[in-house]
């Protein structure tokens, strides 16, 4: 089917114009027209200064992601599949929240400690063998605290047993695109088939910021008291860095020292793995080398909201002659700093469209460059349902197609 291109127009809001770190982007909407994107690259391109190329960092595997753009901006061994140590425990908050969401449990529920939770070995929440404990102290001892404990009871309460809770694990894994990871318990504690990868653990993650933004907010968490024992949070960069909310610590002899951490400068949210480091503060100044480098030498646009008409096309046989299409997402793009004026976009669209329509049917794309080089491509979809016109409409349109 033949395609056409046609040039659209940006919605550029103050969340998506240029700031300098650590400064607001600024108020206001205004509307710059892409085709004076197309010449603005050739007065940019001396203007540009380089991005210094990502850090080297003392570690086995790294990544580091943009959030809202699922822009990589720096990756070492990403795919490597390593041990997790309490970075398992992620996953187990995220099964646990799903169930949560789908009501299958509630933060009220009163849990059971088993015997086989007491005695988990590693971190605890101290809990006690045959007390009740909620499902919401519980979360929070695991999540906070980084109880092995907690985690298992959350285990056996979800799945009866923390071995049908690890196939639970692997499911969302697999639904998560999670390929190259596995997971054999609830805890991270060492086991020759448990591992993932860093790259795994950034989609991980951000699938859990995404779906629970008010349990996030636990993770950034610097202490919890339970049964008059306060512990504090294991992760170092809430106290160093005040935009850190997250993640999570682990820490095994075979997986080295671990760091899941995120943090929001701005309207700007980026995702940092660091695994098999030497030491807590190895960990720490390597998550925070890599979260200075993208806010330093990146910035994240919101180019397209969601559910606006961007541009409207002529639909063939219809009830309506045009169709008002948009996007199912908010489109964004990650960049190198001082390089907003060299993106152009333009939307795909075949040449002819035939109703009937449904609404939020694909007939097209979106997509966005940076200088030549494609950095994103979204669907274009119906904003409204375009029903099949009558007899005479369809004639009539047939005829006019002949000279279209």
């Amino acid at each position: 089917m033949p395609f056409e291109s046609i040039a659209i127009q940006a919605f550029l809001s103050s969340a998506t114009a240029p700031a300098r770190p650590g400064k607001s982007a600024g108020a206001g909407r205004w509307l710059l027209s892409l085709c004076a994107l197309w010449l603005l690259p050739m007065l940019a391109l001396a203007a540009s200064p380089p991005i210094p190329t990502p850090p080297e960092l003392a570690a086995k595997s790294w990544y580091l992601q943009d959030f809202s753009s699922g822009r990589v901006i720096a990756a070492h061994n990403e795919d490597e599949p390593m041990p997790p140590a309490s970075l398992t425990k992620i996953m187990t908050a995220y099964v646990v929240l799903r169930e949560l969401k789908a009501r299958h449990i509630s933060l009220e529920d009163m849990v059971t400690i088993s015997k086989k939770a007491w005695q988990t070995p590693g971190s605890r929440m101290f809990v006690e063998v045959g007390k009740q404990v909620s499902v919401e102290d519980l979360l929070k001892g695991m999540i906070i605290q980084s109880g092995n404990d907690a985690s298992v009871s959350l285990a056996e309460h979800v799945a009866g047993s923390e071995s049908v809770f690890a196939q639970m694990m692997n499911t969302e894994a697999r639904r998560l695109g999670m390929d190259s990871s596995h997971f054999t318990n609830s805890t991270g504690l060492p086991d020759e088939e448990l591992r993932v990868t860093a790259h795994d653990m950034a989609r991980l993650t951000r699938a859990l910021i995404q779906e629970f933004p008010d349990f996030y907010e636990w993770f950034a968490h610097r202490d919890f008291t339970y049964n008059g024992i306060k512990q504090h949070n294991r992760n170092s960069l809430l106290w160093r860095d005040a935009t850190v909310d997250g993640v999570k610590t682990g820490h095994t002899d075979n997986a080295g020292y671990c760091l899941v951490a995120s943090a929001k400068r701005d309207d700007m949210r980026l995702i940092s793995v660091v695994m098999g480091t030497a030491d807590n503060e190895a960990r720490t100044k390597a998550s925070k080398i890599l979260l200075n480098y993208g806010f330093r030498f990146f910035e994240t646009h919101k180019l397209y909201p969601a559910g606006e008409t961007l541009t409207n096309a002529r639909v063939w046989q219809g009830a309506e002659t045009a169709a008002p299409l948009g996007l199912k997402t908010d489109l964004y793009v990650t960049i190198p700093r001082r390089h907003y004026d060299r993106l152009k976009a333009e939307v795909r669209l075949p040449r002819t469209i035939l109703a009937p329509l449904g609404q939020g049917q694909q007939v097209g794309s979106v997509n966005v460059f940076l200088a030549e080089q494609a950095i994103a491509e979204q669907p274009l979809v119906t904003l409204t349902a375009i029903p099949e016109g009558s007899l005479w409409q369809k004639l009539l349109d047939k005829a006019r197609m002949v000279f279209h």
